[in-house]
């Protein structure tokens, strides 16, 4: 497994989503990530699926030490003494005494930004996450956190994928030593069917969504795609064995004009 290194976090390569994972189903497939290799598992408060993410983590017999374990704070519980009260819940649902990383799950301009990320730099030297970061940010949200927040952060996790240029987002991470974390990396399996990634992908054995992790990776930018299927779980992590050319990388990137965003709601910031 890679990692990405990011103000002082160790973020391994392409981790698990677990958005819409539930149940039985949810802590499953986390025990089986973990077993095929996995070491880093993304939930968070809004999937109520954390309590499921920590059985799967128990069951599969991995060193809690070796998973990377990242939740999110939903947007209600952002004034400071209900920001430390839901990690406690968080910590308390997944049985856990730490996460790697809780990140702010969406901006919220109802409480102010100084006041949300003085709480998670708090939480952060109480012992309740190793790192701390932001999702969903814009470049002018980005800049604004950096100023107010007291403790490093670690990453913007965002959705990113080839029909989606985040190169605005990329530069600004890059200038302050922050990652960007890729949700839905694979388009929510709509890149399944594309011609471009599929030439690209035969010429290595790999798949369409194979050669779309591979490069989002080379990128330096971890990967979380989310799966209900066992056998597509070992799909994704099999990204290690090859790498893209230069002129494939190029190719990959040109089909971001397409500007297809599939996470997108009202509450949503204005986005670059």
């Amino acid at each position: 497994m890679q990692f990405v290194e990011a103000n002082g976090a160790r973020i391994p390569a392409i981790g698990l989503g677990t958005w819409e994972l539930r149940g039985r189903s949810c802590a499953r497939l986390v025990e089986q990530a973990l077993r095929l290799g996995y070491r880093h598992i993304d939930t968070a408060q809004v999937y109520e699926n954390e309590r499921e993410v920590g059985e799967g983590l128990r069951a599969s017999g991995v060193r809690r030490d070796d998973v990377f374990v990242t939740t999110k704070i939903w947007t209600t519980h952002f004034a400071p003494n209900d920001l430390e009260r839901s990690t406690k819940e968080s910590l308390a649902k997944l049985r856990l005494s730490e996460v790697d990383l809780l990140l702010l799950h969406w901006p919220n301009p109802q409480v102010p930004l100084a006041e949300t990320l003085g709480a998670l730099a708090r939480v952060k030297q109480l012992g309740m996450s190793r790192h701390i970061g932001v999702s969903n940010f814009t470049v002018a949200l980005i800049e604004e956190a950096i100023a107010v927040c007291p403790e490093p952060l670690a990453c913007d996790q965002v959705e990113y994928h080839p029909y989606l240029d985040q190169t605005k987002v990329l530069e600004a991470c890059a200038r302050h030593g922050m990652a960007v974390v890729a949700y839905s990396p694979i388009a929510r399996g709509r890149i399944k069917n594309d011609q471009t990634l599929a030439q690209i992908g035969q010429a290595h054995g790999k798949s369409a969504a194979q050669v779309c992790l591979r490069w989002l990776v080379q990128q330096n930018v971890p990967a979380i795609p989310r799966t209900s299927k066992i056998e597509r779980l070992s799909e994704n992590i099999d990204i290690f064995d090859f790498a893209l050319s230069e002129q494939e990388m190029g190719q990959i990137s040109q089909m971001g004009g397409a500007k297809v965003r599939l996470t997108d709601f009202g509450f949503a910031p204005k986005w670059d």
